[in-house]
């Protein structure tokens, strides 16, 4: 038997024995959809650091840098589509076994794949709000405003990072031009929780809600090293849920998992749903309407 078959039995097990799940997914999901993780299986970064909530909001310098690795990184996200394991948790969720989707990605390829039931933990890239006014604006329309205040850029080949971030040359960053709000004139920022932010109140508590309803919580593609997906590996061993993580390598979780599975989270949840049935086997948790 090969470690796929056996992974994909105790995953049916533990399904079965637990019918209603919420779900945690992280960065690992996407990377078979060509968007970068920011950390290897052993948790190292593999990339640049990102961008911090204070250095965004505080520092010109450090705005303009985003933006400009943004619109070479940008398309990466905006092409990318759901993978086989994307597809996979929407078909759980539509045969009744999900109560809430969890989801640490900002790539809304969860929702493209069809599932409804899911909370962006971290926001969405596909969305720009102004910091001043709180006016939203679709990412692609800034896209066309960036491209055409800085031509140059559409000359440049650069290797993708994570969250539609790229690796660009320091003589682009100096001279890129950043539009401003049209409804204020305030700064634009991503709709996203960046690194050192603070995951909203309410969406937490959604999060919890769902946790405390449903029979066990399930982590696919994430090392947790983040506190905001680990708090609910935390909650749920406090409210006496058993806790699985597919993921091949070592994560912040692993001493809480009541199963941990590293067969790739692709293979094993399209084996684990090719056979699943689409009629709910419960009542629809109260978790919440879809985000």
């Amino acid at each position: 038997m090969t470690e796929l078959q056996s992974d994909t039995g105790r995953l049916q097990r533990f399904l079965a024995d637990y019918p209603r799940l919420t779900v945690v997914s992280g960065a690992g999901i996407s990377v078979a959809a060509g968007i970068p993780a920011y950390r290897d299986h052993c948790g190292v970064w593999q990339h640049t650091a990102p961008i911090t909530h204070e250095e965004f909001t505080c520092n010109p310098a450090r705005r303009r840098r985003y933006w400009a690795r943004s619109v070479a990184g940008w398309p990466t996200v905006r092409d990318a589509r759901p993978t086989a394991a994307h597809r996979a948790l929407a078909r759980l969720e539509q045969a009744g076994h999900i109560g809430l989707l969890i989801t640490q990605n900002v790539d809304r390829l969860h929702q493209r794949a069809g599932s409804a039931a899911v909370v962006d933990l971290h926001g969405r890239v596909d969305r720009v709000r102004c910091m001043a006014c709180d006016n939203t604006i679709d990412r692609e329309q800034l896209q066309l405003e960036l491209l055409r205040d800085n031509p140059h850029s559409l000359r440049r080949q650069v290797a993708p990072g994570p969250d539609g971030d790229s690796d660009v040359a320091d003589s682009l960053v100096d001279q890129f031009l950043v539009p401003a709000c049209a409804q204020c004139g305030g700064h634009l920022k991503p709709d996203v929780v960046f690194f050192g932010g603070s995951v909203p109140l309410e969406r937490v508590q959604r999060c919890s809600d769902a946790v405390a309803a449903g029979d066990a919580l399930l982590v696919v593609g994430s090392s947790l090293q983040v506190f905001s997906g680990f708090r609910f590996c935390r909650l749920a061993k406090e409210l006496g849920k058993p806790v699985a993580i597919i993921n091949p390598g070592n994560t912040r979780a692993d001493p809480l998992a009541d199963l941990k599975l590293r067969s790739d989270c692709q293979l094993l949840l399209a084996a684990l749903t090719a056979e699943i049935r689409t009629s709910p086997p419960c009542s629809p948790s109260a978790a919440g309407s879809p985000s």
